[in-house]
């Protein structure tokens, strides 16, 4: 049983990783997808995507667009509005993380940082509320962190950027629920991409591993499948909520 028939989803940051997994289940469950990736040396992955979504018999396109600038959110959303007829569910996964004690972390690097994951969510969001409203419906899913739950040495700017996110989810849901616009927030805990690809072998993944309690690092299907049932109508009286998928890490 597909899950999302006719509707259209954007998800963004999609050209490899969770966001590529999240694309992928959308579409595999009868969405159309509009994703988005940053910088021209991701075009080919988002290239190799498109067609993949293509080929699951759904209306796929990428978007070159950076979540962080206000404007290219506004063009962006215009744009998959005039291309598709709406926006049903937004995944706001676009993320970076710059990594460094305080001490020695720029003002340039918080900025990044805030930019991308959290002033990205408000872009996003500010845009896409404006189909929704006019459909009375939709869903927005944030891709938080259990660091921003936990906080953690050296992560400063990204335990901030993904709590921001956290409180930003629980007021929207709050301002739209009238409007039948839910708007929820999936926290990870260590998932296997090509960002974590060094803490899979040796000492440091044993040493992880050893503080899940289900024993091993999550993946962007485990990632997708949660986003698939926020997005569908299988959670139809769930909003403002934060669910970890963290193998039982934030307990």
């Amino acid at each position: 049983m597909k899950l999302l028939n006719n509707k259209v989803a954007i998800v963004t940051g999609a050209s490899r990783g969770i966001g590529e997994a999240i694309a992928l289940k959308l579409a595999e469950h009868g969405a159309s997808i509009a994703f988005t990736y940053v910088s021209n040396s991701s075009a080919p992955k988002a290239v190799a995507l498109e067609e993949k979504l293509k080929a699951l018999g759904v209306k796929a396109k990428a978007y070159q667009s950076n979540a962080g600038d206000f404007a290219q959110c506004e063009a962006l959303v215009n744009d998959v509005v005039k291309e598709f007829g709406t926006v049903d569910i937004c995944v706001n996964n676009a993320g970076i993380s710059k990594d460094n004690l305080l001490l020695r972390l720029s003002s340039e690097q918080w900025d990044d940082v805030i930019n991308t994951n959290l002033k990205s969510v408000y872009n996003m969001t500010k845009q896409v509320i404006r189909p929704m409203m006019k459909a009375k419906s939709g869903s927005i899913i944030n891709m938080s962190s259990i660091i921003g739950i936990s906080g953690n040495a050296g992560q400063s700017s990204y335990a901030a950027s993904k709590a921001g996110i956290i409180g930003f989810t629980k007021s929207i849901a709050k301002e739209l629920g009238s409007r039948n616009i839910r708007c929820n927030a999936i926290a990870p805990g260590f998932i296997e991409t090509d960002m974590t690809g060094y803490l899979k072998d040796g000492d440091a993944a044993g040493k992880y591993k050893a503080d899940i309690p289900l024993g091993r690092f999550g993946s962007g299907e485990d990632i997708a499948d949660t986003v698939l049932f926020l997005a569908s109508d299988w959670s139809n009286y769930i909003t403002g909520q934060t669910i970890s998928v963290c193998g039982g890490l934030n307990m």
